[in-house]
């Protein structure tokens, strides 16, 4: 354990930002799981729905520094692409 002041609270500072990207993750994996157990079912509007909120929990994600805008935007773009192709498979069913 940390003697110095400063390493303390560093050690604290850790743990705090540890825990809410923990919390933050793990509410980016919940939406896009919720997403694709929506593309299972058979309404493009709940998909679209769950993509948008996919999408809002991505880019919080990102403004919080928890993940890289990159790694959003590259995840935004699957998740897009698997919703039009549901749409067009839907469309023509």
């Amino acid at each position: 354990m940390a003697n110095i002041k400063s390493a303390i609270k560093r050690a604290e500072v850790a743990e705090i930002r540890t825990r809410r990207n923990n919390a933050v993750r793990s509410m980016i994996k919940t939406s896009v799981r919720r997403l694709e157990e929506t593309l299972k079912g058979n309404d493009p509007e709940k998909a679209t729905g769950a993509l948008s909120r996919a999408f809002s929990h991505l880019d919080k994600a990102v403004s919080k520094g928890v993940i890289h805008k990159n790694e959003a935007n590259r995840s935004k773009a699957r998740l897009s692409r698997r919703v039009e192709e549901f749409k067009n498979k839907s469309d023509q069913a």
